[in-house]
C-alpha cells in the first residue's frame, strides 16, 4: 500500500468515527463545471501535423470542511470526464502524441476518458496536509497544466504551513503524474524517455510587508535535475487608479542522479553541451507592470544561460514498451513567456516580452478583457551538441474572455484564442505554427 492510500484510509476512518462532525459537511463544498474546447492546430511545415478537433468535458469538485477537535480531517475528491465529438490528428499517427484526447493504437481520438482522484487532508493549528491523486501544485517550480480540456494532476502529498507570521512555507514530495489527455499514470519526467519516481521541493513565501513578496524554492526531480529558485514581487500603489509592479525571478538548474549519463534520463530542449543531455542552466526574467484603469503594459525580458535549455516537468517524451508515446504530453512553466504554443527556453535564449491587457469593465462592458502578448527570442544555440549557428523565434497572441456577470447565466464564460509561432529553428526541432482555441466554459456551484 502507497503512502497516499494509507493517509487516504486513515481519514476516512477518522471521519467515520466522527460520524457527520460539524464543519466536515456544513463547511464543505461541491461544485460542477463543464467545459468545451474546439482546437485547430497548423503546423506550416514540410512534415506538419494539422489537428481539428471538437471536445467537451466534465468536472465534479467536492471539497470538506475539517472534523472538529484539535486536530481536523477531511477530504477532496474530483471526477473528470471528457468526450471527443469529432476530428483527430491527420495525419492519425501513434508516432505523435495528442494534445486534446487519448488516442488508440492507430491514433485515432478514443470515443471518451475519465479519472477518479481524492485528497485525504489533515489539519493541524495553521498548518494542512493534503496526500492523495488529485494534487494540482502553483508553484515556481512546478505549475499543474490545465490548457486544454481536462486539468494535469500529480499524486503523492503537500503540506503547507502558515504558523510563522508573515511566512507561508510549502513541501512535499509527488512520485507520478497524468497528463491532461491521458487515462494512464506515469512517473515524473523532463522530458526523457523515462519517468523518475520521486520530485521533492521546499519552499517559502514571505511577505515583509503587505506590497513585497520574497520566495526561495527548492526542486529535486530524481535522476533529472536540482533546482533552486529565488523570486522577488513588489506592488508599487501610485493612486487608486494606478499601480506599478516589478516581478523578479531566477532559476538556478544542475543535474542528478542518471541525467548525463543514462540515454532514457537525457533533457531534451534544443542545444546541450557535449550532447548528452546534462543539466547545467540558470535563467532569469525581469518583468515590470503598469496599471492604469482598465489598462495594463508589461515589459519584460528573459536570459537562458548558454550550457542547456532551462529544464522543468514535462512528460511529453514518455514512452511505453514498445516506445509509443504516453500520451502524457502538456506542461506549464513558471515564466512570463510560457505562453500559447513555445516558452521560450532553449539553450542560450535572450528573449524580450511585452502583454497589454483591457479590461472593458471601466467602458461599461465587466467580464469582457482582452489581451495581447508578443515574445521575440534571440541567440538559441545550435542543436544537438553543434557550436555553430544561433537562432530565433517569435510568437505572438491574442486573447478575448466574456464571462456573464449575472442573472441565470452567471458563471457561463467563453475565451478565444489565436496563436503564431514563427521560427528559424530547423524543423525537426520546431516548426512554424498557427493555432486556435474556443473555450466555453460553465461552473454551476451544487451547495
Amino acid at each position: 500500500m502507497n503512502k497516499g492510500k494509507m493517509v487516504l484510509g486513515l481519514t476516512l476512518a477518522a471521519i467515520y468515527q466522527h460520524g457527520y462532525s460539524s464543519g466536515f459537511l456544513d463547511d464543505s463544498k461541491a461544485t460542477v463545471s463543464s467545459r468545451s474546447l474546439y482546437f485547430e492546430g497548423d503546423q506550416r511545415g514540410t512534415n506538419g501535423v494539422d489537428q481539428r478537433q471538437s471536445v467537451t468535458g466534465l468536472r465534479f469538485d467536492f471539497s470538506s470542511g475539517y472534523t472538529q477537535g484539535l486536530i481536523g480531517f477531511g477530504l477532496d475528491i474530483q471526477g473528470l470526464l471528457g468526450v471527443n465529438l469529432g476530428g483527430g490528428i491527420s495525419p492519425h499517427s501513434t508516432s505523435t502524441s495528442n494534445t486534446v484526447s487519448p488516442v488508440d493504437s492507430d491514433g485515432t481520438p478514443v470515443d471518451n476518458w475519465s479519472r477518479l482522484g481524492a485528497n485525504a487532508k489533515i489539519k493541524l493549528s495553521k498548518t494542512e496536509l493534503k496526500a492523495g491523486n488529485a494534487l494540482a501544485p502553483n508553484l515556481p517550480i512546478l505549475v499543474a497544466n490545465d490548457s486544454r480540456l481536462l486539468p494535469q494532476s500529480f499524486q503523492g502529498a503537500m503540506v503547507t504551513s502558515k504558523e510563522f507570521g508573515d511566512v507561508t512555507y510549502t513541501a512535499g514530495q509527488l512520485n507520478r503524474a497524468i497528463g491532461r489527455a491521458s487515462s494512464n499514470w506515469a512517473g515524473i519526467s523532463a522530458g526523457g524517455r523515462k519517468g523518475s519516481d520521486a520530485f521533492r521541493f521546499a519552499g517559502a513565501d514571505w511577505k515583509p510587508t503587505k506590497d513585497l513578496m520574497l520566495q526561495y524554492y527548492y526542486a529535486q526531480l530524481e535522476d533529472y535535475y536540482g533546482q533552486s529558485f529565488l523570486g522577488l514581487i513588489h506592488d508599487f500603489q501610485i493612486s487608486p487608479e494606478q499601480s506599478f509592479k516589478t516581478d523578479l525571478r531566477y532559476f538556478n538548474s544542475h543535474s542528478d542522479g542518471k541525467n548525463g549519463s543514462n540515454t532514457n534520463y537525457k533533457y531534451k530542449n534544443g542545444y546541450n553541451a557535449g550532447g548528452l543531455g546534462e543539466i547545467n542552466n540558470n535563467t532569469w526574467s525581469a518583468a515590470f507592470t503598469y496599471t492604469l484603469g482598465g489598462n495594463s503594459l508589461t515589459l519584460g525580458h528573459q536570459r537562458v544561460s548558454d550550457g542547456g535549455g532551462m529544464p522543468y516537468v514535462t512528460n511529453g517524451n514518455l514512452v511505453d514498451g514498445h516506445g509509443r508515446p504516453e500520451g502524457e504530453g502538456g506542461a506549464s512553466v513558471y515564466l512570463y513567456t510560457d505562453i500559447m504554443i513555445n516558452n521560450f527556453t532553449r539553450a542560450g535564449e535572450n528573449s524580450s516580452f511585452g502583454i497589454y491587457r483591457y479590461d472593458f469593465a471601466g467602458a461599461g462592458v465587466p467580464g469582457f478583457k482582452a489581451q495581447w502578448t508578443y515574445v521575440k527570442g534571440q541567440d538559441i544555440r545550435g542543436i544537438g551538441n553543434a557550436t555553430t549557428g544561433r537562432y530565433s523565434e517569435w510568437e505572438s497572441d491574442y486573447r478575448l474572455d466574456y464571462a456573464i456577470q449575472s442573472g441565470s447565466l452567471k458563471g457561463l464564460g467563453v475565451s478565444l484564442r489565436r496563436g503564431n509561432y514563427r521560427t528559424q529553428l530547423p524543423t525537426t526541432t520546431a516548426q512554424d505554427q498557427d493555432q486556435t482555441r474556443f473555450y466555453i466554459n460553465y461552473t454551476y456551484s451544487l451547495w
